[in-house]
C-alpha cells in the first residue's frame, strides 16, 4: 500500500499551485504599484514642464511664481470647465518656483540663487538667467513596500520633478 501510494502524484498541481499563487499575486499587485507610481511622477515632470512653457504667458493680474504654481497644480489635478484648477493630487504649496543667475567673467561663474537672483552681474560679466519649477509629492502604494529606498518610514513614496528653462 505504502509504495503505492507514493508513486501517486494526482494532486500535486493542485498543491504547487497553492504554494507559487500568493507569490505571483503580490508580484503582479506590486507591478502595479510602481507603475501607479511612476504614472504620478509622469504627471509631476508634465506639469511641471507646461508651467515653465506659460511663464511668456503671465499677465499683470498674477506674478510669475504665481502663474508658474497655478498652471503646474492645474495640469497634474486638471481644470474646471470656469478654468479653475481642480484640488486633488497637489496644491501649489507643493510647487517651489526657483531663479538662478550666473555672472561669468574670465572663466570664473559666480551664482546667485533665490532673492539675490534679482541683481545684475557687472558690465564686464556674461550674465545667464534660469528659472525652474519643482513639484512634490507622495503616493501611497497598496502594500507598504520598501523598493530602493523610496518610502520614508512613513509607507509613502516621495516623489519630486523639476523643469527648468534658461530666460536670459
Amino acid at each position: 500500500m505504502m509504495p503505492r501510494l507514493a508513486r501517486n502524484d494526482r494532486g500535486a498541481a493542485i498543491i504547487e499551485l497553492a504554494l507559487i499563487a500568493p507569490v505571483l499575486a503580490l508580484g503582479v499587485i506590486g507591478i502595479v504599484d510602481i507603475s501607479n507610481a511612476y504614472s504620478r511622477k509622469l504627471a509631476f515632470e508634465q506639469g511641471a514642464q507646461r508651467a515653465i512653457e506659460k511663464i511668456m504667458q503671465t499677465t499683470q493680474d498674477q506674478t510669475v511664481d504665481d502663474t508658474l504654481k497655478k498652471e503646474a497644480v492645474c495640469q497634474i489635478n486638471g481644470a474646471n470647465t470656469d478654468g479653475t484648477c481642480k484640488s486633488g493630487v497637489v496644491s501649489t504649496s507643493d510647487v517651489t518656483v526657483n531663479y538662478r543667475l550666473e555672472c561669468t567673467s574670465g572663466g570664473t561663474t559666480t551664482v546667485y540663487t533665490g532673492v539675490d537672483a534679482a541683481t545684475d552681474c557687472s558690465s564686464n560679466q556674461k550674465q545667464a538667467q534660469y528659472v525652474s519649477v519643482t513639484v512634490t509629492g507622495t503616493y501611497t502604494p497598496m502594500f507598504s513596500t520598501h523598493f530602493a529606498s523610496l518610502n520614508r518610514g512613513d509607507g509613502k513614496y516621495h516623489l519630486s520633478a523639476t523643469a527648468g528653462m534658461r530666460t536670459q
